[in-house]
C-alpha cells in the first residue's frame, strides 16, 4: 500500500515529463494514421489506461519484493520466450507475438524489465566478486539465455537492447576497467563472426548503413525517405496534418519505429529539439534517482532502466536520421505500441519506486 510520506518522494518532474511526451505522441499517432486519424490513438489510449493501472501497481510493491522472486521472474521470462518460438503469431517474417485472451503481447518487451531485476538481484549478490572475467561467467550465462531465444524471433534490435542493459549495470556495478575493456575487445572482434549468423534483411539494413543509396529502393528506402521528412520540416515543421512524407505513404511505419520523422517533418527542428529536451530530463532524473538509492538492488534496477530508456532514444532517432543502423526499436513513450508503452510504464514505476524509497528512515 502506498503511504502518503512516499509520495512525497515521487519524482514529480520525472512524472510530468512523461505526461507531456505521452499527450504529444496521442497528437503525433494521430498524424501518423492517414486512413482514420482515431483508430490507433483510441487503441494507444486504451494501452495508456492499462499502463497507468500497470504503473500503480508497480509503484505500490517495495522493491525488494522483486529480488525474493527473481528466479520465480527468470522462469517465467524463459517460459514465455519458448512459447513465443512454438506458438507465437509470424507478423512479417518475425515470430514475436503472443495472443493472450484479447490482448496481443509480445513477451520480448517484457522480457527487457525481467533481465533488469533478476540481473540487479544477482549482480547485488555478487558485489565484490567480480574480479575476474571467469568470474562474470553465470552473469553471461543469465543474459545470453534469454537473448539467445530473442534472436531466434528474430529481433537483433531487443538483443542489442539486452547487451546495453549489461555493460550499463556491470559498469556501475563496480567491474574493473580491464575487464570491460576486454569485453568490450571480444565484443568487437566477435562482430564479423555473428555477422553470418544473421538473417538477410539484416545484413542488407546494416550493409545499407553506410550509404543507403546503394539500395535505395529496398534496404535503405525507409532511411532515404526518413531523412527527406526530417530535413524538410526545417526550422518550424510543416504543421501538425501537415507533413508530405507522412500524409501521403512515402514515409513507412511512420506511427512506430518512424515516429521521430513525422515530428521533424511536422514539428520542424524546434519540436524534435523540444522532445529530445524532453529525453534529456528522463535520463537526467533518472540518473540523479540512481545515485540516491538506498542500495545496491535499488542502483542497479534504476541503471538497467536507464540504459534501456537511453539505448532506445539513441538508436531510434540516430536510425531516423541515418546514423544508426535500421533496427527496429520504438521511441519511449512516443512510438504506437500497447506491449512498449506498457514496458515502460513498468520500468518507470520500478524507478520511481526505488527513488521513493530511498530513505532508511522516514519521518
Amino acid at each position: 500500500m502506498l503511504y502518503r510520506r512516499l509520495l512525497k518522494n515521487l519524482d514529480f518532474v520525472m512524472l510530468g515529463t512523461v505526461a507531456v511526451l505521452t499527450v504529444i505522441s496521442l497528437f503525433v499517432i494521430s498524424s501518423a494514421s492517414s486512413d482514420d486519424p482515431l483508430f490507433y490513438v483510441k487503441r494507444q489510449a486504451g494501452w495508456v489506461a492499462v499502463s497507468l493501472v500497470a504503473f500503480v501497481i508497480t509503484l505500490s510493491f517495495d522493491y525488494h519484493d522483486f529480488s525474493r522472486y527473481a528466479k520465480h521472474l527468470y522462469y517465467l521470462n524463459i517460459a514465455l520466450l519458448v512459447a513465443t518460438l512454438l506458438i507465437g503469431d509470424v507478423s512479417k517474417g518475425a515470430q514475436r507475438w503472443l495472443d493472450i485472451g484479447p490482448a496481443r503481447l509480445q513477451p520480448s518487451e517484457f522480457a527487457k524489465l525481467i533481465i533488469i531485476i533478476t540481473l540487479a538481484n544477482l549482480l547485488s549478490q555478487k558485489a565484490g566478486q567480480l574480479l575476474r572475467l571467469r568470474d562474470l561467467v553465470p552473469v553471461f550465462i543469465h543474459v545470453g539465455i534469454p537473448m539467445v531465444l530473442i534472436l531466434r524471433q528474430p529481433d537483433l534490435g531487443t538483443s542489442l537492447v539486452f547487451i546495453a542493459i549489461l555493460l550499463g549495470m556491470l559498469f556501475v556495478a563496480g567491474i574493473p576497467w580491464q575487464i570491460m575493456a576486454a569485453i568490450l575487445g571480444s565484443g568487437a572482434a566477435a562482430a564479423p563472426v555473428l555477422f553470418h549468423f544473421l538473417e538477410d534483411y539484416q545484413k542488407r539494413r546494416l550493409l545499407v548503413f553506410m550509404d543507403p543509396y546503394a539500395d535505395a529502393t529496398g534496404a535503405g528506402y525507409h532511411v532515404i525517405q526518413s531523412m527527406i521528412a526530417i530535413g524538410s520540416g526545417r526550422l518550424w515543421g510543416k504543421g501538425l496534418f501537415g507533413g508530405t512524407q507522412n500524409r501521403l505513404g512515402f514515409l513507412p511505419e511512420q506511427h512506430t519505429d518512424f515516429i521521430f520523422s513525422v515530428i521533424g517533418e511536422e514539428l520542424g527542428f524546434l519540436g524534435a529539439a523540444f522532445i529530445l529536451l524532453l529525453y534529456l530530463i528522463l535520463i537526467y532524473r533518472g540518473v540523479r534517482a540512481a545515485g540516491k538509492a538506498r542500495d545496491d538492488f535499488g542502483t542497479l534496477i534504476i541503471t538497467g532502466v536507464v540504459t534501456m530508456f537511453l539505448f532506445h532514444i539513441l538508436v531510434n532517432v540516430g536510425m531516423t536520421t541515418g546514423i544508426m543502423p535500421v533496427t527496429g526499436l520504438p521511441l519511449p513513450f512516443m512510438s504506437y505500441g500497447g506491449s512498449s508503452y506498457l514496458t515502460n510504464m513498468i520500468a518507470l514505476g520500478l524507478l520511481l519506486g526505488v527513488y521513493m524509497r530511498r530513505h532508511k528512515i522516514l519521518f
